[in-house]
């Protein structure tokens, strides 16, 4: 199986360099808002009819990846 994260891009020139599903203009944050927001996974899919399931996981690693950083402590 290819590597979710394969399925984040980042352009530029597109949603202001923000990272996006695919190359598609749904942004990561898009996704992780409907979640937030209390939708099941099924109902992000019927919304965005464009997204696959595995673009719903892409989206929650690449967060939780984003956010499992080292903290420095003074």
């Amino acid at each position: 199986m290819p590597n979710l994260l394969d399925r984040i891009t980042v352009n530029l020139k597109q949603c202001g360099g923000r990272p996006c599903i695919r190359g598609m203009r749904i942004r990561v944050s898009d996704v992780l808002d409907l979640f937030a927001a209390g939708l099941s996974a099924e109902e992000i899919l019927e919304e965005m009819p464009d997204l696959e399931m595995e673009d719903l996981k892409a989206a929650l690693t690449y967060a939780a990846r984003k956010l499992n950083h080292p903290v420095l402590v003074a």
